[in-house]
């Protein structure tokens, strides 16, 4: 007959986990820790950002002429007509990017900016 044995493991006694308590004082010190790369970014923002305002160069001018819309009127007739011995494709993206015309159409009417260089 044989025999089995049964030892019971052995048994170390569990040390409950201590809670972290914070002071006033400690909790301060932690929300000031957490709060320095917000205020260094801020400051880091206000000192290069003023560098755009404080530049001594000035604003470059824009000289143009315009046209009004008359009925039947498209860019690219307008083109034609401004310039006639340069490319209207040119003239026409000249033109939208003078008035920010992203759709290209025109209104009867509407003043049109022609850039100087197409104005003579």
């Amino acid at each position: 007959m044989s025999t089995i044995t049964v030892t019971a493991p052995s048994v170390t006694a569990v040390r409950p986990a201590t809670r972290l308590r914070l002071t006033a004082r400690g909790r301060r010190v932690l929300a000031g820790l957490a709060a320095l790369p917000l205020a260094a970014g801020i400051a880091f923002a206000a000192i290069s950002g003023g560098s755009a305002l404080a530049s001594g160069d000035e604003a470059q001018t824009v000289s143009f002429a315009t046209v009004t819309v008359l009925p039947g009127d498209t860019l690219w007739s307008i083109a034609e007509s401004v310039a006639p011995s340069a490319d209207p494709r040119i003239v026409i993206s000249a033109i939208e990017r003078l008035n920010a015309l992203g759709t290209g159409s025109l209104q009867v009417g509407q003043q049109i900016a022609i850039p100087a260089e197409y104005t003579d």
